[in-house]
């Protein structure tokens, strides 16, 4: 069986001092870590630590977010090119926070999601609902949605080299996570859809699970048979809580 993925979102928290501490301690315990590839998404200006601290070792880089042009004029923005070349792996893309404060749509992700991967890059796509959708029974149809969003721009095939990340909004940084019944029943509906277009692809690809994952409730959500790995917060700043989630991979 293909290895889980579990991916520690960094958001806006690093300094040099703790990048260093952070990822030695990461590369100590990486090796107890054995059914799950890590991947770690600092803050662009980390990147290059990031590197030289983790080359040779099996721990992949990411970054949390990029631009879909490849140069010009985009003050403040950051290429693929540019990111490639301090080692990453994999992009997220569409993470809720990207679309709910700065306005990113469908469009918008969609074109990250295809500027990726013509990088020979990894898109982890972020999908997900609020509380208020949940609450009016839209859960399936939102997330679906926009995947069908990034189905219509890029082709299905383009699954056979991605991974999504289905988030809940009402579980990022609140300390709440959706039931391991709630989330398999979202990740069972998202690999059903992808099937429904490119049943080839639908069965390799990994969903993870994101929104307050820690150590305790990644046990019984990584034994959901959807469920591919989570893409974890807050929890992804101390090796000791990342390094359980990892273990906890079956």
């Amino acid at each position: 069986m293909a290895k889980m993925i579990v991916a520690g979102n960094w958001k806006m928290n690093a300094s040099k001092e703790a990048v260093t501490a952070l990822l030695s301690e990461l590369k100590q315990g990486a090796v107890s870590v054995t059914n799950a590839q890590l991947v770690v998404f600092p803050p662009f200006p980390y990147l290059a630590q990031a590197q030289a601290e983790l080359s040779g070792t099996s721990i992949a880089i990411g970054v949390q977010n990029i631009c879909a042009a490849s140069k010009g004029a985009y003050t403040g923005e950051v290429s693929l090119a540019m990111a490639k070349e301090f080692g990453v792996s994999y992009v997220l893309v569409g993470h809720s926070e990207r679309r709910a404060l700065y306005a990113e749509d469908d469009a918008q992700v969609a074109a990250k999601f295809i500027a990726t991967q013509a990088m020979q890059l990894t898109p982890i796509l972020c999908v997900g609902e609020t509380l208020k959708q949940r609450e009016q029974g839209l859960t399936i149809s939102v997330v679906t949605g926009q995947i069908q969003a990034v189905i219509d721009a890029a082709g299905a095939n383009s699954f056979a080299n991605a991974v999504v990340a289905y988030e809940p909004v009402w579980a990022i940084g609140t300390g709440l996570t959706a039931s391991p019944a709630q989330a398999q029943e979202v990740h069972q509906a998202i690999r059903a859809h992808v099937a429904d277009v490119a049943p080839e692809h639908a069965v390799g690809l990994k969903i993870l699970y994101g929104g307050s994952v820690t150590a305790t409730s990644a046990e019984e959500l990584f034994t959901q048979a959807d469920i591919d790995g989570g893409l974890v917060g807050g929890a992804s700043l101390q090796a000791d809580s990342f390094l359980a989630i990892g273990q906890a991979a079956k």
